[in-house]
């Protein structure tokens, strides 16, 4: 009977949703809004069938119902506003973004279909406690991750609070009415349940410590460790922007405008690109053959498109194995060792010759310096994959693991045991490979220098391939500690030096053959002279380079996320591109291990810098070394550490060795009109540098025709045309010569990180790269992956608090950029 206990409600009927358009009290007369009767006209325009329209309606009663419950809130925040004719405008794409931007529980098809998973849940946690769920286990049962626990915790007692419930435990029934409020779709409720975590005394207003104690809680959650260091600036930030007036609290409909306002103010706009690019990965569904020969002749093609470069080499280098393996085996089949050991002699001897030249091909695909002078020098790189020559390397050594098993096998399996027990007659051919006595047994052929060397390779490359695979140069394996030592880089790099004492003992092996006595038909040094002598001159070059170009560290810093920059002097003729990398030693660490590390400096920069994360035993030490002369920055919040080489403070840095250039795919850069560049974590380190170079190359061309014009212009009003022309050519050459070929317009970084700290790693280059960037060529794209997806309750406060930071300091809370 009263009117003032009801209000009218505009919904926006959307896809899958119902939103709350406008709310205003009843007793306006009646008085129909136009924009709002032509905005239920459009909702079902177009849609003929009549069928389809009650069917609409049919599937949206149950969310009317859910919002029929919030009118008389609704009503009482309009008259406690301005009276009982005020109208809250809640615009359609205002109250659609906040609709999502408020989820309690993710991933679900609906309500019902939900609760069959949290109802099995609950049974399982349940089935020691009498049917009691414990809010510690709150969080477990309605699918939160456990970093999330503290959350759930919170979100328990909010819900409990409001239905006043006392006590840590529930039951199914107040767990089903738990679920129905955090699933509830209706924007109101999820605004309420979110108002009372963070009204903790349940006052109705929330004050400055429960704002701080929120952040502190959803930066917990989403493991923002920078952020929950400043959760009382932030909170303050929070208060000053929904607490204009100085009152000491908020109240829930400050909140409300905060998340209805988000999009409208946000200070950083959602650009083209990134719209188009979600449009499109949503479109980008696989199309499903049906036809398994048209399906199998699609992959095959595509395949090869990708991958014709390794296939070609691949196999030439199969057919070359095979050609000289069945020239062995015919070869041995017509000698007289044949008559005695059959087939056996012909498959060793096949192995043999396969093992040899496998053994000089593995050294060629880690002459570096060979290699980069290749891909930058000859256009060999259009048809020869140099960029997996390591893979190369790996599939070489099979080769090898083939070869020792046919050689050895054979001798040891089938020729040893036929020679040993052959008849008088038949090893009397035999005499003048052998001896006039007979073998009779297995030592006869083990105590000789043939044997030994074999044995002692055999042996030397077992080791060696063993401590090289994934499981022990990765540290995968659990050892006990004392066979701790067998795994890591270190155990790898020692164990892959034995191969000095392979190839001598090979060559040892290769002189002393059982059934060859010329020299000339001895082959083993023929086929490794020249790979040897050139790794053995790729060895000195990087020794005399090293020792010839020595470094000065400039600035160290260690950054969170266990991240080490090194900043050294370049050294004279010390000429690289982007997304190269170099080999750095440190003699206080290990005075023959040498690391590779991507460059992060520019070329155009006068010093050169890695970022070295700590990932094994000799980074480790390495930070280790360079922290003891570090000391914490200045403000001390973010633990960063850091040293600079000045006049009048000189730490004694470690010394530091430097080799290369050498050769990267990224360097290949320049070629592409547009360029996207993805990094995960400290994997974005050549990325950094191509970034800057490109803005580098880009201010060059724009000073060049700058110039250019400037040239042309004395030109024309001196009319001295020749001198001037003459003198900037040979003055611009040797810049010419640097930016050729380069060709990038546009470039998009994309940098993903877990860790909130690691964006400390290039924040100064990445603001660097931003400032001098003022055509907006490169768009900066930086992804934390603690953070829970965009909507997500966990995360709303975050995002809340990022677009008000931006907007006063415009700086990024998440990424400091």
């Amino acid at each position: 009977d009263d009117d003032e206990a009801y209000v009218e409600i505009t919904l926006d009927i959307l896809d899958d949703s119902v939103a709350v358009h406008s709310v205003q009290a009843a007793g306006g007369g009646g008085h129909e809004d136009p924009q709002l009767a032509l905005l239920a006209k459009k909702t079902l325009e177009g849609k003929k069938s009549a069928s389809f329209r009650s069917s609409l309606l049919r599937s949206t009663s149950s969310h009317i119902r859910q919002v029929s419950q919030e009118l008389k809130r609704l009503a009482s925040f309009s008259k406690r506003n301005s009276g009982a004719g005020r109208r809250i405008d809640r615009t359609r794409s205002a109250t659609a973004h906040a609709l999502k931007s408020l989820k309690f529980i993710t991933a679900k098809a609906s309500a019902a279909n939900g609760w069959a998973s949290v109802e099995k849940r609950f049974d399982d946690l349940t089935a020691n406690s009498n049917g009691l769920l414990n809010s510690s286990l709150f969080g477990e049962c309605i699918g939160m991750n456990k970093e999330s626990k503290e959350f759930a915790g919170e979100l328990f007692r909010a819900i409990a609070r409001r239905r006043n419930i006392s006590g840590d435990a529930i039951n199914k029934a107040q767990l089903r009415e738990f679920w129905e409020q955090i699933s509830d779709e209706s924007f109101d409720s999820r605004l309420q349940t979110f108002f009372d975590m963070v009204d903790k005394d349940a006052d109705g207003r929330i004050t400055e410590e429960e704002v701080r104690e929120i952040i502190s809680l959803s930066a917990s959650a989403n493991k923002l460790s920078n952020i929950q260091k400043q959760a009382q600036e932030y909170a303050a930030l929070i208060m000053e922007e929904l607490d204009p007036d100085n009152v000491g609290y908020i109240m829930v409909e400050n909140l409300e405008t905060l998340l209805l306002q988000a999009p409208v103010h946000h200070s950083v706009t959602v650009s083209d690109s990134r719209v188009l690019s979600q449009l499109l990965s949503q479109k980008l569904k696989p199309t499903q053959e049906n036809n398994p020969i048209k399906r199998c002749y699609h992959k095959t093609k595509y395949f090869l498109l990708d991958n014709w470069k390794r296939v070609w080499v691949l196999m030439l280098w199969i057919s070359i194995v095979s050609a000289l393996f069945v020239y062995k085996f015919i070869q041995y089949k017509n000698k007289e060792a044949f008559e005695v050991m059959g087939y056996c002699v012909c498959v060793a001897k096949g192995g043999a010759e396969t093992l040899k030249f496998n053994m000089a091909l593995i050294l060629l695909p880690v002459c570096r310096n060979t290699i980069t002078w290749l891909r930058n020098k000859t256009k060999l790189g259009v048809v020869v994959p140099f960029d997996d020559n390591l893979n190369f390397h790996k599939v070489i050594a099979v080769g090898i693991i083939v070869g020792v098993g046919l050689h050895a096998g054979a001798h040891l399996t089938c020729d040893f045991p036929r020679l040993i027990h052959a008849t008088e007659e038949q090893y009397e051919s035999m005499i003048p490979y052998f001896g006039e006595d007979q073998p009779d047994n297995y030592w006869w052929f083990m105590k000789g220098v043939e044997g030994l060397t074999g044995i002692g390779m055999v042996v030397l490359m077992t080791i060696a391939f063993t401590l090289a695979t994934p499981w022990f140069r990765r540290n995968k394996l659990n050892l006990p500690k004392p066979l701790k030592k067998l795994t890591g880089f270190n155990a790898f790099w020692y164990s892959h030096h034995l191969f000095v004492i392979v190839y001598a003992l090979l060559v040892l092996h290769g002189i002393r053959l059982y059934l060859t006595k010329k020299w000339y038909y001895k082959t083993t040094w023929m086929y490794l002279a020249v790979p040897v002598f050139l790794y053995a001159c790729e060895r000195l070059i990087r020794f005399f380079r090293s020792s010839i170009k020595p470094v000065k560290i400039l600035k160290v810093a260690v950054y969170p996320g266990n991240v080490l920059a090194l900043h050294m002097s370049k050294p004279q003729g010390f000429k690289y591109k982007s997304g190269q990398y170099m080999f750095v030693n440190c003699a206080a660490v290990s005075p023959f291990e040498w690391h590779p590390f991507s460059i992060t400096s520019a070329p155009g920069d006068d010093y050169l810098s890695v970022h070295i994360r700590t990932l094994g035993d000799w980074t480790r030490q390495l930070k280790t070394v360079f922290s003891s002369v570090c000391q914490p920055s200045a403000a001390g919040k973010s633990g960063l550490l850091r040293a600079d080489m000045q006049e009048e403070n000189n730490p004694s840095f470690p010394k530091i060795l430097i080799d290369g250039p050498y050769g990267a795919p990224a360097q290949d850069y320049k070629k592409y009109d547009v360029v996207l560049l993805v990094g995960l974590g400290i994997g974005a380190t050549p990325m950094v540098s191509i970034v800057k170079d490109i803005i580098n190359n880009m201010n060059f061309l724009k000073n060049k025709l700058l110039d250019e014009y400037a040239v042309l212009d004395d030109v024309l009003e001196s009319g001295r045309a020749g001198n001037n022309t003459n003198n900037n050519s040979s003055s611009n050459g040797k810049s010419n010569k640097s930016n050729k070929g380069f060709r990038t317009q546009k470039a998009y970084y994309y940098w993903v990180t877990r860790e909130q700290g690691s964006f400390e790693w290039f924040k100064g280059i990445l603001n660097e790269v931003a400032e001098m960037d003022e055509k907006g060529v490169i768009e900066l794209h930086n992804y934390c992956t603690s953070v829970y997806e965009e909507g997500d309750a966990r995360s709303a406060l975050i995002a809340m608090l990022q677009n008000l930071h931006h907007a006063k300091n415009g700086v990024d809370v998440v990424s400091g950029t």
